[in-house]
């Protein structure tokens, strides 16, 4: 199996069912919308992409829909409401709750591992801070690739501390704040601080501090146990065929990945960042701010090129990859305009696909027509 980094034949249309889902959303396109559309049907034809789409320009939804199936056993379609495993876009979920509690005074942003996991390792803990967590600089071992971990770790439910000491814990592979390398490890670590400065379990504060205030009702923290309606289930390219995604525990994910939700509670996510409904606009910069390369405190930043005369853009980003599932969402926070892909198909190209695809509904919102035919 892949090493996923964990960022922790054709896919026609199968059923009658599926089309007419298709059909019902889109019916009355027109512009940008029906180019959109167009360019996502061919791709899906193409097999190139699976799952749920939302794109807006200026803060209005301007499309939005469901490609292929949700369960391909029992040929349920995907819909904008399919609750997807969204991945590492768990991550900057994470860092805004990080944000809350220093915008709170609870947490230092060059506050020490160890002055809020008191029990961990002091040799290292005492280096890093919670700024080298949020912005992947923290020189630890990424815990989805040390060994075989991605190939026999997923089953088991984990513990907190017991994940943390058994994986979590490791030596440096590079000095605190001087290199960039993206790590899960601390952002599973970010996640035991959260819940140590609140007394409240990472569930509580998600839900508390994010979800239900935005009315994100259709998102919240994996678990296998509960009947969770319009859940997506994953599927893996192998060899030209699909293939059902491993059982997981979610656990092993955590705070580093284990958030599920739709296109449409990730617009309301999107919309709540330009406000400080959650977080104040001090607070908000810093997330948004490269440390070193392009990575930000939970963001991705970077400058895209669109137009006929190669303008180029600030965006900022995050994409999200586990075994049965890939994700991306990018913001051109200038303009507003937004651009949400959920996947439940992972493995083969479809990574490339998700870029190919975020680049050519990019191209559209800018005015400059795609050809899909020649990706």
């Amino acid at each position: 199996m892949k090493k996923y980094p964990f960022v922790l034949g054709n896919l026609l249309l199968s059923s009658t069912l599926a089309f007419v889902s298709v059909a019902s959303v889109c019916f009355g396109l027109e512009g940008k919308g029906a180019k959109i559309d167009a360019m996502l049907h061919s791709a899906h034809e193409k097999g190139r992409f699976n799952g749920a789409v939302l794109v807006a320009e200026a803060g209005k939804i301007i499309y939005k829909n469901g490609f292929g199936m949700a369960n391909r056993e029992w040929n349920i379609p995907n819909t904008p409401d399919t609750r997807f495993r969204i991945c590492s876009l768990t991550k900057p979920f994470t860092a805004m709750l990080a944000m809350q509690l220093v915008s709170e005074g609870k947490i230092q942003l060059d506050g020490k591992i160890t002055d809020y996991l008191p029990d961990y390792r002091k040799d290292t803990g005492d280096k890093i801070t919670i700024r080298h967590l949020l912005a992947h600089v923290s020189g630890l071992p990424n815990y989805t690739m040390i060994g075989d971990f991605m190939e026999t770790r997923l089953r088991t439910p984990w513990k907190r501390d017991e994940f943390i000491t058994k994986f979590c814990s490791g030596d440096l592979v590079t000095e605190p704040g001087k290199v960039y390398r993206y790590n899960n490890t601390g952002y599973y670590l970010l996640g035991a601080i959260i819940e140590e400065v609140t007394g409240k379990s990472y569930e509580e504060n998600l839900t508390e501090r994010i979800l239900d205030p935005l009315g994100m009702k259709d998102s919240g923290y994996i678990r296998n146990e509960p009947i969770l309606e319009r859940r997506a289930s994953g599927y893996i390219r192998k060899s030209g065929r699909l293939e059902n995604d491993p059982i997981m525990d979610m656990s092993w994910a955590w705070s580093a990945g284990a958030i599920y939700s739709t296109v449409e509670d990730l617009y309301l996510w999107d919309r709540a960042l330009y406000t400080d409904r959650l977080l104040p606009q001090k607070y908000r910069r810093i997330m948004m701010t490269p440390l070193l390369e392009e990575n930000g405190c939970g963001w991705f930043v970077k400058k895209i090129a669109v137009g006929e005369n190669g303008e180029k853009i600030p965006c900022v980003y995050h994409p999200g990859e586990m075994p049965g599932f890939r994700t991306l969402i990018t913001r051109m926070i200038e303009d507003r305009h937004l651009v949400i892909l959920l996947s439940n198909v992972s493995g083969g190209e479809q990574a490339k696909y998700n870029d190919l695809i975020n680049e050519e509904i990019i191209r559209i919102l800018y005015r400059d027509s795609p050809d899909s035919g020649k990706k």
